[in-house]
């Protein structure tokens, strides 16, 4: 019902219009068209003087209303050390540019005003002049020259590379660098890792869904500790280089807020060399003064409690219309300090080490019993010396095998008896008998400890607790039980 009404509506407004162009044309047939003319002239020069003040003050009224709102002015300055010099040369292309815009449009109506059509009035004919051409020419050169050279020397120090002699690392004067991957629709995230902080080869012939993502060959040892970020971590006043990539169809690698913005070109590799200089946190906070942002982050959600700039995330975009899913090309990019960035880069694990060549389950659980116990070699040595009838001597197993118990209590009716099964450490005394595990230093593999038994077979020596269950799913525990 709506939409035939609002048919009928513009129908109605056609049909008022050509009856208008009638009735002004039996006007002009009544009046004579020299004088309709002249009134015609007259109308639209004042009218254009009218629209010509309405549409400036509209101008520089939008401009204040929303510079807030814009890249370059109020809380966005930029985050990037290079950033500054690119608003810079923006901010000077727009001064130059309204001053030029505000000029001609003034001369424009000016001008349809003065020189309306009036009777007895004869325009000039000027075929040539040569000092109004030289003054049209010159002056927009001029210009020009600045404006070019300028942007040229702004283009050339945003766009240079690391230098050659620069190292790869996280300390003062070095430099990260990250692989970014484009495909439909999604970035892949590579980093280096803390062995030699170089990213490995990749061939586009070893891509794998699901598996080898970015085509890393294995065979290269800097490939052994590269991981994948979901979230684009970045330290704080250090530098960064983007390895840029397009897997598949062009893309561009954008983050508004640093002012980097490149094409993600299909067998052509690209790059951009920026250094972040505002935290997450201090960008939010430089937000939370500005009134825009202090509405709720999610007005439909009643139990929301957060303002927009406490929610706020740098982005990763993509500024290439590149398919159906360009939209959903979006990444989280987070700034910190440069010690949490080291927490959170030794946090992760390289895909080598924990898909294509996982350790094994042995050395694995070995590790953490020697994390959980205090070991700190591979192979440690258990002695024991029972007192009465029995003693006995293990060795190899304080570090090479899972214990998941503690001492069991129990009772003796002979001799000394040790039982040692895979999963469970057993030992006991007979009635009388005392226990003294050998004492053993972190650093040389063995266990320190010492543990008595009562006549009744009591065991109240201390053990490690039950160590984590690595790469261990779906086995079963073993219990040895005298």
């Amino acid at each position: 019902m709506g939409g035939l009404l609002i048919i009928l509506s513009i129908i109605l407004i056609f049909v008022v219009l050509v009856q208008i162009g009638r009735i002004n044309e039996i006007a002009v047939g009544l009046r004579g068209k020299e004088q309709a003319q002249r009134q015609a002239n007259n109308r639209n020069a004042v009218m254009g003087l009218v629209f010509m003040v309405a549409f400036l003050i509209f101008v520089i009224v939008s401009f204040f209303a929303f510079k807030d709102r814009m890249l370059g002015f109020g809380p966005h300055e930029s985050a990037s050390h290079h950033g500054g010099l690119i608003d810079g040369i923006f901010l000077t292309t727009l001064i130059i540019t309204g001053i030029v815009f505000f000029i001609t449009h003034i001369l424009l109506f000016w001008y349809s005003y003065k020189y309306r059509g009036q009777k007895g009035r004869v325009a000039k004919y000027i075929p040539h002049d040569n000092r109004l051409e030289l003054i049209w020419m010159v002056v927009p050169a001029i210009v020009m020259t600045f404006l070019v050279i300028g942007g040229l020397s702004v283009w050339n120090e945003s766009m240079a590379d690391v230098p050659d002699d620069m190292k790869h690392g996280l300390n003062e004067g070095e430099f990260l660098e990250i692989e970014a991957t484009g495909f439909q629709f999604g970035w892949l995230l590579r980093y280096p890792g803390a062995t030699d902080f170089k990213l490995g080869t990749r061939d586009f012939r070893n891509i794998k869904a699901g598996y080898n993502e970015t085509g890393q060959v294995w065979t290269d040892e800097k490939n052994h500790d590269d991981f994948l970020a979901d979230t684009l971590y970045l330290p704080k006043d250090h530098k960064i280089r983007i390895r840029i990539i397009g897997r598949d169809v062009l893309h561009n690698f954008y983050l508004p807020h640093f002012r980097v913005k490149m094409d993600a070109v299909p067998g052509m590799p690209t790059y951009f060399v920026f250094t972040p200089t505002k935290t997450t946190e201090e960008y939010r906070e430089s937000l939370s003064g500005y009134p825009e942002w202090q509405a709720m982050a999610d007005p439909s959600d009643p139990e929301n409690k957060f303002k927009k700039w406490e929610t706020f995330e740098y982005e990763l975009a993509c500024a290439e219309l590149c398919g159906d899913g360009h939209f959903s090309m979006q990444k989280i990019v987070r700034v910190v300090e440069m010690d949490e960035f080291k927490k959170w880069y030794n946090s992760k694990k390289s895909f080598y080490s924990t898909e294509v060549n996982p350790p094994k389950e042995t050395e694995v659980l070995s590790r953490e019993t020697s994390l959980e116990e205090g070991h700190g070699g591979e192979e440690g040595t258990h002695t024991g010396e029972g007192h009465g009838e029995g003693s006995h001597n293990v060795e190899g197993h304080s570090t090479e095998e899972s214990h998941s118990g503690d001492h069991t209590n129990g009772t003796h009716t002979s001799g000394g008896t040790t039982t040692h099964t895979e999963g469970t450490h057993t030992e006991e005394t007979h009635s009388g008998g005392t226990h003294n595990a050998g004492k053993a230093d972190g650093k040389e593999g063995t266990n320190a400890g010492k543990a008595t038994t009562t006549e009744e077979g009591e065991n109240k020596g201390k053990k490690g607790k039950i160590i984590k269950k690595i790469f261990n799913k779906g086995k079963k525990e073993k219990t040895g039980d005298h």
